[in-house]
């Protein structure tokens, strides 16, 4: 068989070829596999090619390419060699596709961390960092820049990028102006009116259920949660327009197509340049497709309704008060529209239904919490006086808490190492050119170098009232850190304080049904933690 050795010579050189040349899109890539012995065999013997000699040459070819690849993601020369990590994850990104798929890429990264320390290379191009001055190097004013795995996330028709997808600085910079505005403490008090109707609208359906159970009810809390964070940031992104709270679901199903979505991007998130060519087939544009067509609706619907009374998000993104050289095109305006209302309602939904979970985990704790919320709010009509939030210092710390042990975001997207020479990003790791670098927040602060007795659920260590042996606030950061981080930090803060307390107060609450100490493995890291269990409480009305 003369074309054995070419074969073999082949798919060495294609791997060198793609190695220095690496293709945004996985068409080459898939051509070259193919085309690639077929034309191998039509150029060495063009008068005996047959079937058989095609698929040996093929399987040659593939045989030699896999075995180039592997040797050298596993050699002592790979530029990330000197990083300790599972072979399966030196060797290929498909490993990091299945942990994803699992849903719990978040515990899978913890383990790895307590088996190979502070730096774990999760990727054949891929570290995993957890050293608290990568946050400020890697994530802060003049870190890194925000890596490939971004890219699948950008609108795939148009290339429309929202905040979140905007790699570059200095135009991360100029979106992030906007949302700042958007988001500043005035801001926040035109918001008030809004939060408060869909608080009062969920207590009432709560008092609803309740009732109608002749005093109990059980309910799941994670899905109201949910139900009332999509409708809030609904009314703040669009003027309104969603009722999950009134319909008691997803009747139109578009929080369905949105969760299912969030799971696919997570999942190419980890293949980027798969994205490209997948996008291309027509029926998996289909889930895209329906949230363009729903994201354009509900902006036509805002601009149609005109100037709200109330400043939400839209007036600010779409700048009608003229604070802007050059308006922002409706294209982005739309993509930051869909942006806030996935985003601000999945992370402030999961930190509350984590918090109830933990507080239930913890009687004693929850005994505390229900105590200074009855001292601040004697009435249990004004718990949604926002004024007094201040003095609940205990549920604050329990949310801090809640937040340290079940982050939002756990893993977050990957930065970048630019071009040059290897980079010292903390303590001794100097990490190579084009290495894409992960800080897992849901790790870190888990870490019992900046915590102790990092897995307890421990409120009292955020108000320094007992002996704490190590406590490193820099490292918490469920809202990211840096020029890139949770620009509506404030904003969820304020959702959780008068939503937790409203509920505490209102409500006894105690675990209704099902293995309760595992609907915490239900939660799964689709870049934003996805709830899949149902968080099963049954509510009382309480007597004081």
């Amino acid at each position: 068989m003369t074309f054995f050795v070419p074969a073999i010579l082949l798919g060495v050189l294609t791997h060198v070829f793609f190695h220095h040349y690496e293709p945004a899109s996985a068409s080459g890539p898939f051509f070259a596999l193919l085309l690639g012995p077929f034309l191998l065999v039509l150029f060495l013997e063009p008068t005996k090619a047959s079937l058989w000699i095609t698929i040996a040459a093929a399987l040659t070819f593939w045989a030699s390419l896999a075995t180039s690849v592997v040797a050298y993601r596993l050699s002592p020369w790979h530029p990330l060699a000197h990083v300790p990590g599972p072979v399966l994850a030196r060797i290929s990104k498909w490993w990091s596709v299945w942990n994803v798929l699992k849903g719990d890429q978040q515990r899978v990264s913890k383990a790895l961390h307590d088996q190979y320390g502070e730096c774990v290379r999760v990727g054949p191009n891929e570290v995993s960092l957890i050293h608290v001055d990568a946050i400020k190097n890697v994530l802060g004013a003049g870190g890194l820049e925000k890596g490939q795995v971004y890219e699948p996330r950008v609108d795939p028709k148009h290339g429309i990028r929202s905040l979140l997808t905007t790699r570059r600085p200095d135009a991360h910079a100029v979106r992030r102006r906007v949302w700042n505005r958007a988001l500043s403490s005035e801001s926040l008090k035109e918001f008030e009116a809004l939060l408060l109707k869909r608080v009062q609208q969920l207590l009432d359906r709560l008092d609803g259920m309740v009732k109608d159970g002749q005093g109990a009810a059980a309910i799941d809390l994670a899905a109201w949660f949910s139900y009332f964070a999509f409708d809030f940031m609904g009314d703040m992104a669009f003027g309104g327009g969603f009722e999950m709270i009134r319909d008691g679901g997803d009747k139109e199903g578009y929080w369905t197509l949105m969760k299912s979505g969030a799971k696919r991007i997570a999942i190419l998130c980890q293949l980027p340049w798969l994205a490209p060519t997948l996008y291309k087939i027509p029926f998996l544009t289909r889930a895209p497709a329906k949230l363009r067509a729903f994201s354009s609706k509900c902006a036509a619907n805002r601009m149609q309704s005109g100037p709200k009374l109330t400043k939400d998000l839209w007036y600010h993104l779409m700048d009608e008060e003229g604070h802007e050289k050059v308006k922002p095109p409706m294209p982005e305006v739309v993509a930051d529209g869909v942006l806030a209302v996935i985003a601000g309602s999945d992370t402030t939904s999961v930190a509350l239904s984590t918090l109830i979970w933990c507080l239930l985990t913890n009687p004693e704790i929850y005994a505390r919490v229900q105590a200074e919320v009855d001292a601040v709010f004697p009435d249990v009509d004004g718990a949604l006086d926002s004024s007094k939030h201040d003095e609940l210092k205990l549920l604050a710390a329990c949310i801090n808490e809640t937040l340290r042990l079940f982050p939002p975001v756990p893993t977050g997207g990957a930065r970048q190492v630019p071009a040059g020479e290897p980079r010292l990003i903390a303590g001794t790791w100097y990490i190579p050119a084009h290495t894409q670098i992960y800080v897992p927040a849901y790790v870190i602060q888990r870490c019992s170098t900046y915590f102790s007795d990092p897995d307890v659920f421990d409120p009292d260590r955020w108000l320094r009232t007992r002996d704490v042996h190590t406590h490193t606030p820099a490292a918490l950061i469920p809202f990211s850190y840096g020029p890139a981080n949770c620009v509506g930090k404030a904003l969820a803060w304020r959702e959780m304080l008068v939503v937790a307390s409203a509920v505490i107060r209102k409500y006894e609450m105690r675990f209704a049904m099902g293995d309760v100490d595992k609907w915490v493995d239900t939660l799964e890291d689709a870049f934003v933690t996805n709830v899949r269990g149902r968080l099963m409480v049954e509510l009382r009305l309480r007597s004081v």
